[in-house]
């Protein structure tokens, strides 16, 4: 496939025609103007060997703001304070902390090449950082593509207990601050379903994700200027706002 610059695009064949397991085609490359067709029309690449493998699962977990909430423990770390909050300050640092291996799994699903790919779309102003900084020690954080109206969460680490909760936080704050109602979540996970994240059907990810990326860029090419604390603080608004509702 030849390589997209972010201004143009391809067409993906249709989601629903996705095998069992989510796989809607393969092949292609990482360039930004694929990647960026692919997020926009509801996949994502997702395979640790050639060939990419581009997915749009059914169902699609999302996490509605507005049932967006934690715990008291988290609630209480947040208040002790001590944490620093940076947006796109240390994008290269998060990406290549998210790709080292877990202590319960031996390997990555970051490639080299999706590495690569997304530094390339953030210095496009697409792809963004939320760092947790514990002094002037990177803690924790996560990094994610905004298309349009939608964000898509991509991965996140901790290097201090609940540093990537934080981030979390932070992130739901930013997207409440742009008016973004959800952020998507790709695949189950327990930590983002207890934060109230939950599955939907694709054909509804669908119908949700048309509007936000026809709404256009809502999103800052560059988040440094973001107040950290102001973005954590509207994170934990929403959590005590949901709380009220249940």
């Amino acid at each position: 496939m030849e390589y997209l610059d972010q201004s143009r695009r391809i067409r993906f064949p249709d989601p629903n025609t996705a095998t069992p397991l989510g796989i809607v085609a393969q092949g292609g490359n990482l360039s930004p103007g694929v990647v960026l067709s692919a997020y926009e029309q509801g996949l994502f690449p997702w395979y640790e060997e050639d060939p990419i493998l581009w997915f749009s699962p059914d169902p699609r977990f999302v996490l509605f703001l507005e049932e967006f909430h934690f715990g008291r423990r988290l609630a209480r770390t947040i208040r002790n304070g001590g944490w620093g909050i940076t947006f796109d300050h240390a994008f290269d640092e998060v990406i290549g902390a998210c790709r080292e291996p877990r202590r319960y799994s031996g390997g990555t699903w970051i490639t080299a090449e999706m590495e690569t790919g997304y530094r390339e779309l953030h210095t496009l102003g697409r792809a963004h950082s939320v760092e947790v900084w514990r002094e002037s020690r990177l803690a924790g954080g996560l990094y994610g593509l905004a298309v349009g109206g939608a964000f898509s969460g991509e991965s996140m680490f901790s290097r201090e207990r609940d540093a990537s909760k934080i981030a979390l936080v932070a992130l739901a704050g930013i997207l409440d601050h742009s008016g973004v109602p959800f952020l998507d979540c790709q695949s189950y996970t327990t930590h983002m379903a207890a934060f109230g994240a939950r599955e939907i059907p694709r054909t509804l990810f669908l119908e949700l994700l048309g509007p936000r990326i026809q709404a256009g860029d809502v999103f800052p090419a560059c988040w440094r200027d973001l107040e950290g604390r102001e973005m954590l603080q509207r994170g934990v608004e929403l959590s005590n706002e949901s709380r009220c509702r249940r």
